[in-house]
């Protein structure tokens, strides 16, 4: 049966009591200046809801339509919630913390998603999944009709966006960013999402992969959307939201992988010129590439400290799940060891500075012969700045292990 409600007004983050028994299923639609599809999105899922005698409510969350949406949800039987804050993140969240259901299922209010056919996620719901993805690419059985994906979105951003998701987190997921999904609510609370805007999508796949909950995925249909103005996606900023989400809960490929990447190459060519120029096919290498080398290890050392901190930063905020493996390696490098092998590694490189001014001072101070006179300096600086680096990172690092109040 249908649960129909009054409408409603509240702010985000309010919590409203109900006299009735608690249904098994909310739909949450969130809602901006849809009254062209609307009505049509809340009528197949009536018919989803009669079919399939689903106790069941609707409920629209309206982001400040000016066009009279609100009106038509409530005239179709949902229940209208008011959220003053922008962005599709801020109005799911308002929804799904309104939402009475066990279960939720989500989708665009825009007529591209079929909400009469959402039965099957349900029915994954029962059997014990706690978020099941609709797919709408066709390598994964979905089905895209024609004109209902942007080429870009299709061929490039959605495919790209999706493999890296798969590729940082393992996830499961095909589809990262479909907007049709269900999953069980308190599950999806517990994970706390933030996210206010189009990246929501992704922080609620990736949040639930690193939290090893049980996720499925269901073949669907994307239809044209039945909307005659522009759509509320924007292809590069929300793309790049996207990313960047995903590049910020994933340290060990925004700074870890790139960092031991050029550390490796910048010591493996300053121990390759350490004791002479190298010609290769009449190419001259010497102090000079000698000195980028050294730069490079610097960038990638400072790269792979700043790893170490965001996943220490991230376990202690609960943004990132615990991780036993870093915990015991953070356990076994202590604040008093990280100092030891800091002020070794700064004594060494003082040993190299040390022996290049007594090699000066054979000299009687004079002019020093170039370029050789860099190969001690350099390696030198370089050892130098890493110990003073470690010493100071290992007190960073104890820093940011201090449990907050």
């Amino acid at each position: 049966m249908l649960l129909e409600h009054p409408q409603t007004s509240l702010s985000f983050g309010t919590h409203r009591s109900h006299d009735h028994a608690d249904p098994e299923l909310s739909i949450v639609i969130p809602c901006l200046n849809e009254a062209q599809t609307l009505a049509q999105c809340l009528r197949k899922a009536n018919l989803a809801i009669a079919t399939h005698r689903l106790h069941a409510e609707i409920i629209v969350v309206d982001n400040g339509s000016q066009d009279g949406s609100p009106a038509i949800a409530q005239a179709c039987g949902a229940r209208v919630i008011h959220v003053s804050e922008r962005g599709y993140g801020a109005a799911l969240q308002a929804g799904i913390q309104e939402a009475t259901g066990r279960f939720v299922i989500m989708g665009d209010a825009d007529d591209s998603y079929d909400f009469s056919a959402i039965f099957p996620f349900l029915e994954k719901l029962r059997a014990g999944y706690d978020l099941v993805m609709g797919c709408r690419f066709p390598h994964a059985g979905g089905t895209i009709m024609p004109g209902a994906m942007p080429w870009l979105h299709r061929w490039i951003g959605n495919p790209i966006l999706s493999a890296i998701g798969r590729l940082f987190f393992r996830s499961p997921v095909q589809d990262f960013h479909c907007g049709l999904r269900a999953f069980r609510r308190d599950a999806i609370l517990a994970l706390d999402l933030r996210a206010p805007g189009m990246e929501f999508a992704s922080e609620m796949v990736i949040k639930a992969t690193l939290q090893g909950l049980n996720i499925t995925e269901i073949p669907i249909t994307l239809h044209k959307d039945g909307r005659h103005r522009r759509s509320h996606l924007r292809t590069w900023r929300d793309g790049w939201r996207h990313l960047r989400f995903m590049l910020l809960y994933s340290p060990r490929w925004l700074f870890l992988v790139p960092g031991m990447i050029l550390f490796i190459m910048g010591m493996g060519v300053g121990i390759w010129l350490l004791f002479g120029p190298r010609t290769i096919r009449g190419v001259t290498f010497d102090t000079n590439t000698l000195l980028v080398a050294a730069m490079t290890m610097l960038i990638g050392f400072n790269l792979i400290t700043f790893a170490i901190f965001s996943k220490a930063y991230g376990i202690a905020t609960r943004l990132l799940p615990e991780d036993p493996l870093f915990r015991d390696i953070l356990n076994r490098c202590s604040l008093e060891k990280g100092i030891i092998c800091g002020l070794t590694t700064l004594a060494l490189g003082a040993g190299l500075l040390l022996l290049g001014i007594w090699q000066w001072s054979l000299q009687g101070f004079g002019p020093l012969s170039y370029p050789d006179s860099l190969r001690l300096v350099i390696p030198g600086t370089t050892i130098l700045t890493l110990g003073v680096e470690i010493v100071f990172s290992s007190f960073l690092l104890s820093l940011l292990q201090v449990s907050p109040r």
